[in-house]
């Protein structure tokens, strides 16, 4: 299946690793130019070895999307390096776990400076753009906490959540300018930030990081956890030109963990 995604402008955010990067490699493998950001120098070499491995123009961007002008000065290296984006993918690490009671007013400043002011600031940076070429997609990296409240995940079950409030509203605004907006819900994904979270359950109760993986894995029907390139597949297909009748969607990759009928 040909996704019409070879040439266009793909910038996806905190791909250095885990979900992020794997959504970087599955447009740069469909042939888009791709530019990447990260905190971190290492996403240099990230953006380098996706561009090796599929022959695809890279741009690696040190960039903390919780600052407002580290986002602007991200997006104006793209446009300045390829043009203006046209596949934009919203994404940050998760916040800390815990519950309500150990998180400060701060924590709480944090995560919505992370999960929410993220999206909105990197949105609203690339959105002229699409809307003067009358195309985009944009697709925001949420949770399956937002249908089903994960255990210990105050932080995020709160602050997706308003991400999809957020996205849902937009794609009805953006949708005659021919932009549609998806959330992706991953479920228990094979990534740094899963085993974080298992040897932070695994301490909070006194057993192993492999019961923590063996307790989520009963609760998923396919009775494993998913890896990042299933979820990568998805972000393909919801930013190609196959997908331009779909939009306002939350969807999850997650095994069937979600219970709910819709």
């Amino acid at each position: 299946m040909d996704l019409g995604l070879r040439g266009r402008v793909a910038f996806v955010a905190a791909a250095s690793q885990g979900l992020g990067r794997a959504i970087a490699d599955e447009f740069a493998r469909e042939g888009a130019r791709v530019a990447v950001c990260a905190r971190s120098e290492r996403i240099h070499e990230v953006a380098a070895a996706i561009g090796a491995a599929h022959g695809a123009e890279t741009l690696g961007v040190v960039a903390d999307v919780s600052v407002p002008a580290d986002v602007e000065r991200a997006i104006a290296a793209t446009v300045a390096r390829f043009g203006p984006v046209e596949v934009l993918v919203t994404n940050a690490g998760g916040p800390p776990p815990g519950p309500f009671e150990s998180h400060s007013s701060e924590a709480w400043g944090k995560a919505v400076a992370l999960n929410l002011d993220s999206v909105v600031n990197l949105v609203r940076a690339v959105l002229p753009g699409m809307k003067a070429r009358q195309w985009g997609r944009i697709l925001n990296v949420t949770s399956i906490a937002v249908k089903q409240p994960v255990d210990g995940l105050i932080l995020s079950n709160a602050v997706r959540a308003a991400v999809t409030g957020f996205a849902r509203t937009l794609a009805n605004e953006v949708a005659p300018f021919h932009i549609t907006v998806n959330n992706l819900m991953p479920g228990f994904t094979r990534t740094e930030r899963l085993d974080a979270l298992a040897a932070h359950n695994a301490q909070a109760k006194g057993t192993t990081v492999a019961e923590a993986f063996g307790t989520w894995e009963q609760q998923i029907p396919m009775r494993r956890v998913g890896e990042p390139a299933e979820f990568a597949a998805l972000a393909a297909f919801l930013a190609s030109t196959r997908a331009s009748y779909i939009t306002a969607q939350s969807i999850a990759v997650d095994g069937g963990w979600i219970r709910s009928l819709l």
